[in-house]
């Protein structure tokens, strides 16, 4: 069974207790995706030099945001780790296993409205913030045959993440036009299955540093995408804006 390949954009922690457009994306995932035997997420937040993979046995849950309703910090999402899966990605990309970290909120703020039960398992790698973006595509690509396997790839960012310019008094705030033309082209990226502009998106000039003023966020998508096989169709199960410049689209590849 070959899985699907999926990007999320998490966006703000306030969309684990809410009920909106991006949630509802999410339950009809978890519905109309086979259930995988391991879940692997790629996490904005879990930020390394050089790759890291969580190989253990179970992750503790991290509430890596403050100042937030009590609400979020009583959600409990713990599920069981995926060591087998997660030695195998370790071995298929010659990068270290390392438990330092955890199920943070890029991956439980999304898995607890996919698969609510947390009966799934799930392993963790983090993204690299010294490598360039081709390199980080590349080696995601070495992951390709957990895919046969029965391992589903989420990655958890945002393709436009300007907090800077956010509307936080309003979810619904119209978005910024920046955002708007970056998302849109990035999507024509990967309709064209352009690596070169998906992996180089700077050269997008000013609608790029406006979307990507820092890297972490972006990097979950470009590992999806390198995971992408020639004959995957693709879809886009969100494609709306938060907060004027926060981007939740989704991605998958199947």
């Amino acid at each position: 069974m070959k899985t699907p390949v999926l990007f999320i954009g998490h966006g703000s922690p306030m969309n684990i207790i809410q009920k909106n457009k991006f949630t509802i994306s999410l339950e009809k995932l978890g519905q109309t995706v086979p259930k995988p035997k391991a879940i692997c997420v790629f996490s904005a937040h879990w930020q390394t030099q050089g790759l890291k993979i969580h190989c253990g046995d179970r992750a503790k849950q991290i509430y890596d945001f403050f100042g937030f309703p009590d609400e979020l910090y009583r959600v409990s999402y713990n599920p069981a780790g995926a060591p087998a899966y997660a030695k195998k990605a370790a071995e298929l990309t010659g990068e270290k296993c390392d438990s330092s970290w955890g199920n943070d909120h890029a991956a439980w703020s999304v898995l607890h409205h996919m698969y609510p039960e947390a009966d799934i398992p799930v392993f963790y790698m983090s993204s690299d913030m010294t490598a360039d973006y081709r390199t980080i595509f590349d080696t995601a690509a070495k992951l390709k045959p957990l895919r046969e396997s029965g391992v589903l790839f989420i990655g958890s960012g945002n393709i436009v993440h300007n907090l800077r310019n956010a509307d936080f008094n309003n979810e619904n705030a119209e978005p910024n036009y920046r955002g708007v033309e970056f998302d849109s082209a990035i999507k024509g990226a990967v309709m064209g299955a352009n690596a070169d502009r998906i992996c180089d998106p700077m050269k997008l000039g000013e609608s790029a540093k406006f979307a990507i003023p820092t890297r972490d966020h972006y990097i979950p998508f470009v590992m999806a995408c390198g995971l992408r096989e020639k004959n995957d169709t693709v879809s886009f199960p969100c494609e709306i804006f938060q907060n004027a410049s926060v981007s939740m689209r989704s991605v998958m590849f199947a």
